[in-house]
């Protein structure tokens, strides 16, 4: 593919000036953007998507203008300092990008509110622009639109004066364009300051209760000032708003100074929020605003270094709300979520490495993949700050900062400062996890007397081996054992001497902190199973991690496997609770719904939660564990599954005494009550009441809990009034339709009719979400499921011919191998792992 020229080389735009005319009810845009910047050359060019152009004025004459696909080309009289006026007209849109309307219900009233979503290259769609990250300017704001009484419109800065309807805003900082951002309509909201004068401010529509912002409000304000003592490094701007939306493509967007939400991930309900929703808004809004530094203030140069953008912010996001809120156990979340992601999906062969060039700027959301560029590389970075430390990591920020501050910056930039700060050589350990896919397979081996260390790339399917090489710390137990593992295979020296002197088993990645996993021998495997109650929790949960991408790689027997889960099955720690979980999950794929073999794996998982499901009860206890809270909701999961005659009762005397106000049950278990009364008691009317339910219900997270429950539905009849709905922007937004399809996908019931649904609908599915750039999570969470040969043909067949659209490629490329590789496992391993379950005892 060839490398495309960036507009920015021959015109770096210094100034935008954007007047905007708004009009909901027309969906029309009436549009003036002058441009001053420099010009190197006197072709100039500009970004536009589907702009109307109706003049161009050079310097205040009118010129000539051409417009070629995606651009506005003009002919300028000199190179040096320009001025470009281009008069414009262009729509409102309803799919969530660019400047697009939002419908929401208040009081049985349906409204409409306007947001902006300009990332990656969207702001073209608004104005014309260099809509690129290292063309850097500053803006000048004008917007006038169909004002009513009672609305409000927000910017990324302040408001300066309102003169015949048309609102004015203050000059930002110089940003990039897929930072500008703005909103109006119905909005209300709460503010606060910062110790260092930062006013702080969270905005919903009206719908949503002043009480439901509270929470956002406090996490909002001291995460800018942990961020501002941890960066050494002033918060940059004079506020910083956060803004719920009723319907918003990404969870958050980072636009410096008007941060925008999607309303699960901002608004909470005061008196009945589970720790788990306190956790995911707390990490959003951490995560977004470590972005108001990183990524904001200095902006990557090019978007091969989004990583440098999102993997940062996603580590900084556990760093901050660790300092905030230690007793949450924050990095146990890390530990469940981002951890399993990047490895489950960095062990197929075609993934993507953190650092990708970029040729074709159309194909720029394919590098939105959160496994590999959140995930993976926020791990990266975890690991970078264990060998650093905090110390060394916080001054080689705050040089970075200070570099690079209202300009852009590559990832060596970031290299350099730590390596200022820590004289150390991170950039040369970081090329080799940044540069290639995958990660390495450790295997510790005795082999005749000695302790072999060895590494290979650990694959999941069919792959191509190119024999890569990592640098890896090793975090191992034993002092002999060195810091990194350079070569292909060391001899770390005589196995016995070396027990002998460490008085326990050999463990390697303590911690579980860097990216790779680890293959023990018999030998080696034998003395950590004598001594495994002996071991810290979380090298427990990594010893039921590894096994479990063992034996779907199949590199070790499933005879492992289970009786590990059932030794450690009475441990109370939530975080062992994740990681069998998380095995039970894989075990289930070898198991047919309805045969002898389901009934022997629903009677193992009832044998590992039944004990834990009678000592923690239904409800929370005064002065209870944190991991008695955390595990509760877990096991009831686990013992409906398990078809817990006792539990399903239970829990259907919850859903009873709760009929008529389902969203006063606690949010710790209202999401296992529901799925358990859909699983077991669903009928159709429980099928419409919940649907009426869902209609009505303003707290997302209540929205979700409906939504996870009726896609679990066994009823043919009640799936396919669920799949008719999906195309009803009034009952279900499009905001959440990847969520609906992942759930009734994963539904063995329900996965015929759904995939026959994204077969019929596709292009109905493409425009309504942003376009086929917005399809790839469709796609993968298709091939999440898949598990049988007629299935991969399937998949074969529909997604082969849009192989040429580019930024599904390689989506369709991994998925397909994900999905191979998954057929290839159930048909070696269904009996072994059947048998394995059959004799667990």
């Amino acid at each position: 593919m060839a490398v495309v020229k960036q507009l920015a080389d021959v015109f770096q735009p210094e100034n935008y000036n954007l007047y905007f005319e708004i009009d909901r009810e027309t969906k029309t845009i009436v549009g003036r953007t002058i441009i001053t910047g420099e010009a190197s050359t006197t072709d100039v060019k500009l970004h536009q998507n589907k702009l109307h152009v109706k003049s161009v004025f050079v310097n205040d004459i009118a010129t000539v203008f051409l417009v070629v696909d995606d651009e506005i080309r003009i002919t300028v009289p000199a190179v040096g300092k320009v001025r470009l006026t281009i008069d414009y007209e262009t729509v409102l849109t309803d799919d969530m990008v660019g400047i697009y309307s939002a419908v929401y219900q208040d009081g049985g009233e349906t409204k409409r509110v306007v947001g902006t979503h300009f990332e990656p290259a969207f702001a073209r769609q608004a104005f014309p622009a260099i809509d690129e990250p290292g063309a850097k300017a500053t803006f000048e704001l004008a917007i006038k639109y169909d004002e009513r009484p009672g609305e409000m419109i927000l910017a990324n800065m302040p408001e300066q004066q309102v003169v015949a309807g048309v609102h004015y805003f203050a000059k930002t900082a110089p940003m990039a364009t897929y930072l500008l951002a703005f909103a109006f309509g119905e909005f209300h909201g709460i503010t606060t300051q910062t110790a260092t004068g930062v006013e702080v401010g969270v905005f919903a529509t009206t719908a949503h209760a002043t009480a439901e912002m509270t929470f956002a409000l406090d996490i909002a304000k001291r995460s800018i000032e942990f961020y501002e003592d941890y960066y050494q490094t002033a918060y940059p701007l004079p506020k910083s708003w956060q803004l719920a939306l009723p319907n918003f493509s990404a969870g958050a967007m980072e636009n410096w100074g008007l941060v925008m939400y999607r309303e699960a991930f901002l608004l909470l309900d005061p008196d009945n929020s589970s720790l788990t929703e306190k956790q995911s808004v707390a990490t959003v809004i951490a995560h977004e605003l470590a972005h108001q530094w990183f990524g904001d203030l200095v902006t990557m140069q090019w978007w091969d270094d989004l990583w440098l953008n999102e993997s940062f912010a996603n580590m900084m996001q556990y760093v901050a709300i660790d300092a905030l809120e230690p007793d949450w156990h924050i990095w146990q979340l890390f530990l469940t979520d981002d951890v399993p992601l990047a490895l489950n999906r960095d062990a197929i062969d075609g993934v993507q490495p953190i650092h990708v060039t970029v040729a074709d700027p159309t194909a720029l959301n394919a590098l939105f993949d959160d496994a590999i560029v959140y995930a993976k590389g926020s791990r990266m970075l975890v690991m970078v700050r264990m060998l650093l430390g905090d110390a060394a990591l916080r001054t080689g920020l705050k040089i970075y900062f200070a570099q690079h501050a209202y300009r852009n910056a590559i990832g060596d930039d970031l290299w350099a400062a730590l390596a200022s700060a820590s004289g150390i050589a991170i950039g040369e350990l970081m090329a080799t996890w940044l540069n290639q896919p995958g990660y390495p397979l450790v295997t510790a081996s005795v082999e005749a007397g000695d302790l072999i260390l060895s590494q290979q790339q650990f694959f999941i399917g069919d792959h191509n081996n190119d024999k890569r090489l990592w640098q890896l710390p090793l975090h191992s137990n034993y002092a002999a054992v060195p810091e990194l593992l350079t070569e292909q295979r060391i001899v770390v020296g005589d196995y016995a001497q070396l027990r002998r002197e460490n008085q326990g088993p050999l463990l390697v990645n303590m911690e579980n902190g860097a990216h790779f996993i680890v293959a023990y021998d018999t030998t080696l495997w034998d003395d950590i199973q004598q001594h495994l109650q002996t071991l810290r929790v979380v090298d427990k949960a990594q010893l039921l991690q590894d096994q479990r991408l063992l034996l779907v790689a199949q590199l070790v027997p499933t005879q492992r496997v289970v009786p590990l889960l059932l030794a450690l099955s009475d441990d109370k720690h939530s975080l062992i609770k994740h990681a069998m979980n998380q095995v039970v999950a894989t075990l289930r794929m070898f198991v047919a719904e309805g045969t002898v073999a389901d009934k022997r794996f629903r009677r193992l998982v009832n044998q590992l939660s039944a004990s834990e499901v009678t000592r923690l009860g239904l409800s929370s206890r005064d002065g209870e564990t944190f991991d008695d809270s955390t595990s509760r909701p877990i096991m009831l999961e686990a013992a409906v599954t398990g078809e817990n005659y006792a539990t399903i009762v239970a829990l259907h005397r919850v859903f009873g005494a709760n009929n008529t106000h389902l969203a006063n049950i606690s949010s710790d278990i209202r999401r296992v009550v529901l799925v358990n009364e859909v699983l077991n008691f669903g009928d159709t009317s429980l099928f419409d009441y919940l649907m009426a339910e869902y209609m009505k219900a303003r707290d997302a997270n209540y929205r979700a809990d409906i939504s996870a429950a009726v896609a679990r539905s066994r009823d043919l009849t009640a799936i396919a009034q669920v799949l008719r709905t999906l195309k009803n922007g009034a009952v279900i937004k499009p905001q959440d339709l990847r969520s609906w399809y992942g759930d009734l996908i994963a539904n063995e019931a329900a996965e015929q009719a759904t995939w026959d649904w994204l077969r019929e609908n596709w292009q109905w599915l493409s425009e309504t979400v942003g376009g086929e750039a917005k399809m790839n999570r469709y796609i993968r969470l298709t091939a999440q499921t898949f598990k049988t040969r007629k299935r991969l043909i399937e998949f074969q067949s529909f997604f082969e011919p849009k192989r040429v659209v580019p930024v599904l490629q390689r989506e369709i490329q991994v998925d397909e191998m994900m999905i191979k590789g998954r057929v290839s496992l159930v048909d070696t391993s269904r009996q072994l792992v059947n048998d394995a379950i059959a004799d667990a005892r």
